[in-house]
């Protein structure tokens, strides 16, 4: 299948302002991309580009004062095949990992681990490791939070979002990464794009974020907003939590003009 995807993003700088944006697909779809992402600002201005220490395709450029429009599209061919589900996957133990994993069983700016350790070990110690107890996790922090789009904050980590109850998609993914990195499951913060294919539209689109958990030599998705496996993701950004794959860091202030995202499936041509 085809996958059309993109966005419009309208900031407001009282100044010139330097910005670094992650809003490319990951390099590991390149092979994938069937229509060349296409980009421009307005007005025009230079960028350059670079790979972040995640390895995340990263655009330098400055946004002048007054109103900065950031745009991209382009197509995707994707399997069309629900995220995999591998029940046998069993956790690797901490000696036995890989180096590159380490980083993803610490504690990070979002991410806790030693306010939550106590609890996580209280509430899922006693689970067979391996996929059921991550899955275990992602169905705990599903029922635990409640989705609420007008109660976004930037500065929610997962202990806040634990006691809180309430978020939107990356505070479910901090919250369940916290819990597996607890627990020493290395775990990593996804940012992409999901549009609404095999289930209800729900509008208006955004980015979405979920988790990769490293089970039995591999990295395998977990979505604990959702839930359920999707079709079509489209990874951006990889970090450790959410500071490390923000889709604009701007290095002075900035408003928010208006922001526009699309993920849908389309028809190859005749």
């Amino acid at each position: 299948m085809l996958i059309r995807y993109g966005y419009e993003i309208t900031l407001t700088c009282t100044q010139p302002t330097a910005l670094v944006c992650l809003l490319s697909v990951h390099e590991d779809r390149a092979d994938e991309i069937r229509v060349p992402e296409t980009t421009f600002t307005t007005p025009d201005v230079p960028v350059s580009t670079y790979r972040d220490l995640f390895g995340n395709r990263c655009r330098r450029l400055v946004a002048p004062a007054g109103d900065l429009m950031i745009w991209g599209d382009a197509t995707i061919e994707d399997d069309g095949k629900l995220d995999p589900v591998v029940p046998e996957a069993r956790e690797t133990p901490v000696p036995d990992l890989p180096d590159e994993c380490l980083g993803y069983l610490m504690g990070s700016r979002y991410c806790e681990t030693d306010r939550l350790s106590q609890i996580a070990w209280d509430t899922f110690g006693k689970i067979p490791p391996g996929w059921g107890r991550v899955q275990t996790i992602c169905d705990f922090v599903q029922a635990h939070i409640r989705f609420d789009y007008m109660q976004a904050r930037a500065t929610r980590t997962a202990f806040d979002a634990f006691h809180e109850r309430v978020g939107v998609c990356r505070d479910f993914a901090h919250l369940a990464i916290t819990f597996c990195r607890c627990l020493n499951i290395p775990a990593r913060y996804v940012n992409g794009h999901l549009g609404d294919i095999g289930v209800p539209v729900v509008d208006p689109m955004d980015f979405s974020a979920w988790m990769e958990v490293f089970l039995d030599g591999a990295w395998h998705t977990f979505d604990a907003r959702n839930n359920v496996p999707r079709i079509g993701r489209i990874v951006v950004a990889r970090g450790r939590d959410a500071a490390d794959v923000p889709l604009i860091n701007s290095f002075g202030p900035h408003v928010l003009k208006s922001f526009r995202v699309w993920t849908y499936e389309v028809q190859a041509p005749l």
